[in-house]
């Protein structure tokens, strides 16, 4: 009964959602080349997202980290017009933060400032977008705090088997790149040549602008249009979608002084736009509590096994453990995959998860910021910016035999990857396999 109850109040909440969003209908217009996606919020919040498409497909694997040095410099390193003090301290003035991020898909520089101060605001954005003073003293700086992050991440054993697996999985293709480059990259770049980098990539053919506010469209337009003034059309730019095939089962160890050993895996997942993606998205995440129960709570074998669907320009499924039994861990996540390729998943699973995962969605994405980011990637991922507005109708319609059928088409071959002590692990079970069928060894 409990269960009833709360389905209901998800299912009302959801419908809820819908309604506003249809009374303020999002909408899309093209200023000087550039789409512009807006989304009114109903509240007095400004939020604005400037995209530059392209991510790890900009650079060549020489210069990784370089776009995310320069989309940094734009707010840290001052504008031809403010010193980065002076300009964090007008934005400080009006509690408006503006500051820039980027990763493997694309780059953003967003602006969050309260209605009644956007434009004291806005200028500033402009200035950090298109003036950016790129000033030596304090590339400098921001070079150092970068460099101290790499070597910060790479001495957590999570983040460095994640890399360790992307590199490996990855090779010779751009999604082998880390975003955040490496030390001896970073070490090594030059405010001048960051700069002549961004002014590259800063082209409309790259652009996307996402706006979640209440602004009238004569205003936005306006803004917009003197903002895009100053920047070049560029060559007309694709954004590249791989698909990545694992043809078979491979092992690849690195010895580390760890306390325990890290495992990951990493697979085939539909890109976005495909047919399957809604139906694996949802099989994941069934899977991921599959796994947690059957690896940690039944076998006692890892404090915090992962599983979970990595969407991007190119889309894979990862699995990931920290365990000092790695061959026992292969054998109950062979066990495990076997199980549901053969039986398929429960209707009530399929059913559950996927109330969980649009009362997931929904909930995180109650802020303009969060809006703002769903629908910039759904825009750049999925060339669809709506479907961060209908998912909800898309999960619905999603059938067990999708979901079920969804799993069993990707998940197979695999890319092991291992740091920890390599006499711990017999490389050969995760290469043939740990399940027989008559005489042959089955492989996940």
């Amino acid at each position: 009964m409990k269960k009833y109850v709360f389905t209901l109040l998800i299912a009302a909440a959801i419908g809820n959602i819908k309604t506003v969003q249809a009374q303020n209908k999002a909408y899309e217009t093209t200023v000087d080349g550039v789409k512009v996606i807006v989304q009114p919020s109903g509240n007095d919040i400004v939020e604005i997202q400037t995209i530059i498409k392209g991510g790890v497909q900009n650079y060549s694997a020489a210069k990784m980290g370089i776009e995310s040095m320069a989309i940094n410099a734009l707010t840290e390193c001052g504008t031809l017009k403010h010193d980065k003090n002076s300009f964090k301290d007008q934005l400080d003035k009006v509690s408006a933060t503006v500051y820039g991020t980027s990763n493997k898909n694309y780059s953003v520089l967003r602006m969050n400032c309260i209605k009644g101060d956007f434009d004291v605001v806005w200028p500033l954005y402009v200035e950090a977008l298109t003036q950016p003073k790129f000033d030596a003293k304090e590339f400098a700086r921001i070079k150092q705090d970068a460099i101290n992050n790499i070597k910060q991440a790479d001495s957590q054993p999570d983040n460095a088997i994640d890399k360790y697996a992307d590199k490996t999985a990855f090779a010779n293709r751009d999604y082998a790149k880390d975003p955040n480059g490496t030390v001896d990259i970073v070490s090594k770049l030059t405010p001048e040549e960051t700069k002549a980098y961004y002014q590259s990539i800063l082209t409309r053919s790259r652009m996307v602008i996402v706006i979640v506010a209440d602004l009238d469209k004569a205003v936005i337009e306006a803004k917009v249009k003197a903002m895009l003034g100053g920047i070049k059309q560029g060559a007309p730019f694709e954004f590249k979608k791989s698909f990545f095939r694992v043809y078979k089962n491979s092992f690849n160890a690195e010895s580390r002084d760890l306390a325990t050993n890290y495992v990951e895996g990493i697979t085939s997942g539909p890109q976005p736009g495909t047919a399957d993606f809604d139906a694996f998205n949802v099989a994941m995440r069934i899977f991921a509590n599959r796994h947690f129960l059957d690896v940690r709570t039944n076998n006692g074998l890892s404090y915090a096994p992962q599983a979970w669907f990595s969407v991007g320009q190119t889309s894979v499924a990862k699995f990931s453990v920290s365990t000092t039994q790695p061959d026992k861990y292969i054998a109950v996540f062979d066990k495990l995959v076997d199980k549901i390729k053969s039986e398929g998943f429960k209707a009530d699973e399929v059913a559950n998860m996927k109330i969980t995962y649009l009362t997931g969605f929904y909930y995180k994405n109650e802020t303009n910021s969060a809006q703002a980011s769903s629908i910039a990637s759904n825009e750049v991922l999925f060339n669809n910016w709506r479907r961060s507005l209908t998912l909800v109708d898309d999960v619905k319609k999603l059938t067990l035999e999708q979901v079920s059928d969804a799993f069993r088409k990707y998940i197979n071959n695999i890319v092991w990857v291992y740091q920890g002590d390599p006499k711990k692990v017999n490389q050969i079970l995760y290469i043939n396999g740990t399940l027989n069928k008559g005489d042959n060894p089955v492989s996940h």
